[in-house]
């Protein structure tokens, strides 16, 4: 049985909460991709093995950390969901954020900081602010994080939390591939090329997809994180099974999710010309793509136990 213990994977929040308040929608990933790259140079070297870092070039604002002697990869998406301002302070979505009246908004243009409020007018989105914001500005939801018992809740756990999931399996991987990735909220595109990279750089075609799932009927909040058997994609059932059988060895909670919509970096991988397997596995989520997204502490410390258990014996 793989033991672990919840205080050291749960505490600290602050580089969680960090990651959570930097704005970084689908298409403009750049300041977390550098925020990540100055925490990755800061600690790598204590690092239990210390990656080669990939990034720019024909990567564009994504990252690979390369460990050893690669047998499988971990996708982390690092976009969230947001708003595009369009004309006189409409609004169009990034992705499928949530709407509701007095949601705050926040962002920055060539006149400064912008602070406004979500309003909906017969239909339409718009921002409530003092004053007409540049057309193509990206507005996300503020940053409020907070912890709540049992609970985390913030706006951006999806994927931030992932994020945050990969960054913990690094400091003790030996042998493994780290991508974070773009696009993912917004159609996708970085893993195709990514898919074509690894592949042909390293001949790596196991993945782990980290990212956020939501809490079902099926998956519930406090009973250990969600390994799902198919969303809107249907893996290999042969891979899937295989981490199903790594799982239950492990003595790690996990549960099993069957959906039928939903898709995360996995679709592109599974729609690459490239013969990837690929399992996607997250904590459930409360109140997705809102403000409030919520998940369980023992689910965020299950998630991150199975990813190192998993990158040990794939």
């Amino acid at each position: 049985m793989y033991i672990y213990s919840f205080e050291q994977y749960l505490y600290p929040m602050q580089l969680l909460k960090e990651l959570c308040s930097i704005h970084a929608p689908s298409g403009n990933e750049e300041p977390l991709k550098d925020y990540i790259l100055s925490y990755i140079r800061k600690n790598m070297y204590t690092w239990s093995h210390t990656p080669t870092v990939y990034q720019d070039g024909e990567l564009q604002d994504c990252i690979v950390l390369v460990f050893g002697k690669p047998k499988a990869a971990i996708f982390a998406h690092m976009d969230s969901i947001g708003f595009t301002v369009s004309y006189n302070n409409h609004l169009h979505p990034i992705g499928s954020p949530s709407a509701k009246e007095g949601y705050k908004l926040f962002g920055k243009d060539s006149n400064g900081d912008i602070d406004g409020t979500l309003r909906i007018v017969e239909g339409e989105w718009f921002v409530d602010t003092n004053r007409i914001i540049d057309r193509g500005a990206e507005l996300t939801f503020a940053p409020n994080f907070r912890e709540e018992g049992d609970l985390i809740l913030s706006p951006y756990l999806d994927d931030r939390l992932g994020v945050w999931t990969a960054l913990k399996v690094a400091e003790t991987l030996e042998n493994g591939i780290i991508a974070f990735t773009c696009w993912e909220e917004h159609g996708g595109g970085s893993v195709a090329y990514l898919a074509r990279w690894i592949y042909e750089t390293f001949q790596v075609k196991q993945s782990l997809i980290c990212d956020i799932t939501w809490v079902t009927e099926g998956v519930k909040a406090g009973e250990g994180v969600a390994i799902s058997m198919r969303d809107r994609m249907i893996p290999r059932k042969k891979y899937v099974n295989q981490i199903i059988e790594l799982a239950k060895q492990s003595g790690i909670n996990y549960q099993l999710e069957v959906e039928g919509a939903g898709a995360s970096d996995g679709r592109e991988l599974q729609l690459s010309p490239y013969p990837w397997d690929w399992c996607f596995i997250g904590a459930p989520e409360k109140d997705a793509h809102t403000p409030n997204e919520s998940v369980h502490k023992k689910d965020i410390d299950s998630m991150v136990a199975l990813y190192r258990y998993l990158m040990e014996k794939l």
